[in-house]
């Protein structure tokens, strides 16, 4: 009985003292500014390391997580991106805390718990990645838009009085949905940066030419003002038609080639906005520009002519002005000359070399005037024309910049 008793004190004694040593345990970690042991964030240690010196030990793997590049390939087609340009964030100060309140929660037992379990077994954090949609979806277009082979849609424009279409072709198209997966995948992993970029080969659709018909097809309208509560302007519509049968359009595209002309039939209306004069257009909402070397002479020529195609240009309440589609393809045929333009990072020579300053010009225009974007890109490289983030690149075919006329009359654009 005595034994029994003994051996009673002792267990109790030592589970006084084990409960002493776990309180005193408890009460160390709680007091310390340390996280404890075999701690990791990414898979990287931070155990005993204080908040401060773990953020500093994350910020540097992000920051050259950041800077480090992806490399997309296609065959002997390769591009470069870097998590920079997707604007990459984490929620690394979240993990942080909490990493650091491992084992201090206050409750004795739930901490010593934590503190044990994580001694055995270890604990690691994942960062979660954020990067910007938009701009992964730019990426990715851009990407499909310098692709070798890539697929071309069938395309049409107004000049003059012709209707020229140009024929698509059968090409590779991005699988972007995919590729944009595989990006994020990469910049969340530690692992190789280089993605075969998924594509697959589809064939152009054939030209609908009464379909082209009919989105063209207006009769004429005579410009007015309507005096109502606010005054509403009615812009001119020039009546616009085929000038030969739908089916003689039709043989025209029996020839096997890469442009059309359709003659068109314009019907100038009587009465004009222009003819309306300043009642029209009372005020001018904004107007910004920038400067360029007029030594240059093909570069100075492709901004004239651009230039010239946009000036004049009317927009109407809830209508997208396309820059592609008002200044048309950059063709030797069209007048444009080579001139240096910006081409995976490298300064080359292209036809129709300098138009993107006027599309940016514009766009800060259009900013000033608080008018509605509808799409823009900027370029992966500083311009010298405007401030950073303040340009829109253009590409025939791939890239455009669209603005909406959100305002609740007709707008002008003028061009010198």
């Amino acid at each position: 009985m005595k034994k029994r008793q003994k051996t009673i004190i002792i267990i109790m004694i030592v589970a006084i003292i084990l409960i002493i040593v776990s309180i005193i345990f408890a009460m160390f970690n709680f007091g310390s500014d340390k996280i404890i042991s075999r701690v990791q964030i990414n898979g990287m240690d931070v155990g005993g390391l204080t908040q401060e010196e773990a953020t500093k030990k994350i910020q540097e793997w992000i920051e050259q997580e950041k800077n480090n590049t992806i490399e997309l390939r296609y065959q002997d087609f390769s591009d470069n991106i870097s998590a920079a340009e997707l604007n990459f964030s984490s929620d690394i100060q979240e993990k942080l805390l909490e990493t650091c309140k491992i084992g201090k929660t206050g409750n004795i037992l739930q901490d010593n718990y934590q503190i044990l379990f994580t001694y055995l077994f270890g604990k690691n954090m994942d960062i979660q990645v954020q990067i910007d949609d938009e701009k992964l979806n730019k990426v990715v277009q851009e990407i499909e838009g310098k692709l070798p082979n890539a697929k071309v849609e069938n395309s049409y424009y107004i000049e003059g009085n012709q209707l020229i279409i140009k024929k698509g072709k059968t090409g590779l198209v991005v699988n972007q949905e995919k590729l944009k997966e595989e990006i994020i995948q990469i910049i969340k992993s530690t692992g190789e940066s280089v993605i075969n970029i998924p594509c697959e080969q589809k064939m152009v659709e054939s030209i609908n030419i009464e379909k082209i018909h009919n989105e063209i097809y207006k009769e004429p309208e005579n410009a007015y003002i309507e005096e109502t509560d606010e005054m509403q302007v009615h812009p001119e519509v020039n009546g616009v038609d085929f000038a030969i049968s739908i089916e003689e359009a039709e043989q025209l595209l029996q020839k096997e080639k890469d442009e059309y002309a359709i003659p068109l039939k314009i019907t100038e209306p009587e009465v004009t906005l222009m003819e309306l004069g300043k009642e029209a257009f009372p005020e001018q909402l904004a107007k910004f520009s920038t400067r360029y070397d007029a030594s240059n002479k093909n570069r100075s020529n492709n901004l004239e002519l651009s230039s010239e195609k946009i000036d004049g240009t009317i927009v109407l309440p809830g209508e997208v002005f396309s820059y592609n589609q008002i200044v048309g393809e950059r063709t030797i045929a069209a007048g444009y000359k080579e001139a240096a333009v910006y081409e995976n990072g490298k300064v080359v020579d292209g036809i129709g070399g300098g138009i993107c300053q006027l599309s940016s010009t514009l766009y800060n225009a259009v900013l000033y005037a608080n008018l509605e974007i509808v799409n823009r890109s900027n370029h992966r490289f500083l311009t010298s024309y405007v401030d950073a983030g303040r340009d829109a690149t253009v590409s025939w075919g791939t890239i455009d910049f669209k603005f909406k006329n959100s305002r609740k009359y007709p707008i002008k654009v003028t061009s010198k």
